[in-house]
């Protein structure tokens, strides 16, 4: 673990194709925003972006392993980028090349050399765990580097392409998301949402992350509700709960005689709190 008491500054660094900062440690405070510099990462060596001025190490409370920067990117280092982030493409073609002939199911995303060449990273997604010993063998042997296969899954990968969602905002993983939750589908039913998974599901093909930004919200609205459906008393009479706007908190109550349009304090004023139900086991989707 990096000695955090070593850096007098943090900065956040952004690196292409990801639009999440990430702080490194530095001890001047002469980095302009968008200056590239060569920082160190769990990878290895890689050439990022300032994307804020400096902060004060002191001011800010720092959780986990921090990486340093090393130094202002020069211009061989830029070259470096430019010339790996081309030869990333060829050796992305050669993997390709390598999987169609050794018949293995995997699908690649992307190839990325680090600055130094010491390694190439190899992102790709398959269903089922895959047996690459005889790819790796090959790459190695071509591409003259450390080879690293890693894979992700469906979420990751829309995080890594992004895109618009269907609130026509870029998605939240590709924008900010820094790791992924688990997602309900009682998080639709507590938002009284159609049970449409096609709809429900983002371009992952997994529920959206945005079921539950305000599911505790909506259960903690839905505590002082008789389940949809039920039967209750009010005003003497006996009616079924058909429907529930929990965001303008009205009730719709009905029987064979009469339909009520009710507040939810006047809907069910008669009804004892040990009487409402709501609380059931969430069945996990993912």
């Amino acid at each position: 673990m990096s000695d955090f008491s070593a850096y007098k500054y943090l900065y956040s660094v952004q690196f292409s194709g990801n639009n999440k900062p990430y702080t490194f440690g530095f001890n001047h405070q002469d980095l302009a925003q968008d200056e590239a510099v060569v920082v160190e990462t769990a990878r290895g060596y890689e050439l990022g972006y300032v994307v804020s001025k400096p902060i004060l190490y002191e001011d800010e409370k720092i959780i986990g392993d921090l990486k340093p920067i090393l130094r202002k990117a020069s211009h061989n280092d830029i070259h470096a980028y430019e010339k790996n982030q081309k030869d990333a493409i060829d050796a992305l073609q050669i993997c390709a090349d390598a999987i169609k002939r050794l018949h293995l199911d995997m699908k690649l995303i992307s190839a990325d050399y680090t600055l130094d060449r010491s390694k190439i990273v190899i992102i790709y997604v398959a269903d089922d765990r895959v047996d690459f010993r005889e790819l790796v063998k090959e790459l190695a042997s071509a591409l003259h580097t450390r080879i690293e296969l890693k894979q992700i899954g469906p979420r990751d990968k829309a995080k890594m392409v992004g895109g618009i969602g269907q609130c026509g905002l870029e998605t939240c993983c590709s924008k900010y998301l820094n790791s992924f939750e688990v997602i309900s589908i009682n998080m639709a039913k507590n938002q009284m949402l159609a049970l449409n998974i096609p709809k429900l599901s983002g371009q992952c093909g997994k529920l959206m992350c945005c079921l539950k930004y305000e599911d505790e919200n909506y259960k903690e609205m839905k505590k002082s509700c008789p389940k949809l459906h039920s039967q209750i008393s009010y005003k003497g009479n006996m009616f079924r709960v058909s429907g529930l706007n929990l965001l303008s908190q009205q009730a719709k109550l009905e029987n064979r005689e009469e339909v009520h349009f009710l507040s939810f304090e006047e809907a069910f004023k008669d009804v004892k709190k040990e009487d409402i139900k709501n609380e059931t086991p969430e069945k996990l989707s993912e």
